[in-house]
């Protein structure tokens, strides 16, 4: 049975689909994944961590003004970072993930794991909000993972 990372890499060649990704709460989680899988470089481009706010501003071009209005950990933000880091990397698709992993950092609007999920195709951005269980490696890891579902859906819609 495949890996959902070999499994994404069947479909970027297949498609011959190039791919960047911007990740905060998994801190590079997705990209160190995608490169367990040999032949990956032809497609996997780019991987940000911009865990910190400047960071995003200044890697990947994220508007400041999105952040400061919605929240680092929002739907808003993680659009942005798709979008953005697609743009930076010169990419057809990227996935974008900003949340709060813990144990520390949750609050009631904004519990202990909660992730944005962004995955932008072709023009198109999709995004996800999910609440993970677990440890900060737990939610990081289910993070990570459904990324890169999502991305096989964005593709194949």
């Amino acid at each position: 049975m495949q890996t959902i990372e070999e499994q994404v890499f069947e479909l970027l060649k297949k498609q011959n689909i190039t791919l960047s990704t911007a990740e905060s709460a998994t801190g590079g989680m997705i990209a160190s994944m995608l490169v367990n899988v040999p032949g990956i470089s032809e497609f996997f481009q780019e991987g940000y961590v911009t865990y910190s706010n400047d960071a995003k501003i200044k890697m990947i071009g994220v508007d400041r003004n999105v952040i400061d209005t919605y929240g680092v950990v929002s739907r808003e933000t993680a659009e942005n970072m798709a979008v953005s880091v697609a743009k930076t990397a010169g990419t057809d698709a990227s996935l974008s993930v900003t949340g709060v992993a813990g144990p520390d950092g949750g609050t009631k609007d904004c519990p202990v794991g909660t992730v944005y999920i962004g995955c932008y195709y072709l023009g198109k951005v999709v995004t996800e909000h999910h609440i993970f269980s677990g440890t900060r490696m737990d939610v990081r890891i289910s993070a990570a993972k459904r990324a890169l579902e999502l991305l096989i859906a964005c593709i194949n819609t």
